[in-house]
């Protein structure tokens, strides 16, 4: 045979295999196409919750190291807005930061007064207020040391007394590790010290091959521990990674169907933490895969998405017109 003959035979089975290799792609990107993991049914979800900047609760010297205009937080008018509109916005539950913790244990400094005019305005619309308290462990959440612990706790008792129209705190610590056992006690000394009030945690959602990470992700059965000792979680769905929207749609509806069933378990509220944010330039999140319109049309498409649980977004400062309009494309 000679090298000219070779050469087209050569060629033909490179044709042929590239011909076969793209027939499967096609086949793939079709079935891709045509592939539609969300729903957009509108979520019978009437308790609500958004995660709230610093500034509405926080104290002078928040605003001084910062930069801040205090006028955009401290006034009846402000105030009156925010509320209004989470209210028409089916939003009854808000979570005020005050983070991160201090190095003894104490939580971020407040404003007496500024939280009883906060309290004012979100009581005429009936929205309950979990300030957002916690903060990176190891460092300004040093959970493995019991002095920090005690401290922690007698802060929240602090704030508690003096403002008793809170409705309870909610603890965020991050990143947090799956079966950390400094947490559940943690969560034992203040479930105990707060009687009659709230304990929320955001919680971290189930593990995913997607990204395989304990220190955001928490294994069903840790979770469940942690929804053992509060009486909601509100759980970070989001920060996956994933490249592909379809499948991140995919993935929320999965973990809504766990999550619900943990909760309901242990007799816990349950909302499910949806993304608002852009964050751009980091790998764990791609706005254009995670965003409202996603997350809300993969909990959508979940079998017990609406059975009594709600949304969280996060977060309020992240939220446009744009946004508000998703949102309301789906919560009745």
């Amino acid at each position: 045979m000679t090298f000219s003959l070779q050469l087209q035979k050569l060629v033909r089975s490179v044709l042929r295999i590239a011909g076969a290799l793209a027939v499967v792609l096609g086949v793939q990107v079709l079935a891709y196409w045509v592939w539609q993991p969300g729903s957009d049914r509108a979520l019978e979800c009437s308790q609500n919750a958004i995660w709230l900047g610093h500034g509405w609760l926080g104290d002078d010297a928040w605003f001084r190291r910062n930069g801040k205009k205090i006028e955009s937080f401290r006034s009846d008018t402000a105030i009156e807005a925010l509320c209004r509109k989470l209210a028409e916005n089916r939003i009854r539950i808000v979570y005020p930061h005050l983070c991160p913790a201090r190095i003894d244990g104490r939580i971020a400094a407040w404003d007496d007064e500024q939280v009883e005019r906060f309290l004012n305005i979100a009581q005429k619309y009936q929205i309950e207020v979990l300030p957002w308290v916690g903060g990176v462990y190891g460092e300004s959440a040093r959970i493995t040391e019991p002095l920090w612990r005690k401290n922690f706790v007698a802060s929240i008792t602090d704030l508690l007394e003096k403002h008793p129209r809170l409705a309870g705190v909610q603890i965020n610590i991050e990143p947090l590790p799956s079966g950390n056992t400094d947490f559940l006690t943690l969560l034992d000394e203040v479930k105990t010290t707060q009687k009659g009030k709230k304990l929320a945690v955001a919680a971290y959602p189930p593990t995913t091959w997607w990204q395989r990470n304990d220190n955001v992700h928490w294994e069903l059965i840790y979770l469940a521990e942690v929804a053992k000792r509060v009486d909601q979680l509100a759980v970070m769905a989001y920060d996956t990674a994933i490249p592909w929207r379809k499948f991140y749609v995919r993935l929320m509806a999965q973990w809504t169907n766990e999550l619900v069933l943990v909760a309901a378990e242990n007799h816990c509220q349950l909302l499910i933490g949806v993304p608002a944010y852009e964050d751009p330039g980091v790998a764990y999140h791609r706005a254009a895969v995670e965003n409202l319109a996603s997350a809300l049309s993969g909990i959508a498409a979940a079998k017990k998405a609406s059975q009594g649980n709600g949304i969280a977004i996060y977060c309020e400062w992240e939220m446009t017109p744009a946004k508000w309009q998703t949102w309301q494309r789906y919560i009745q």
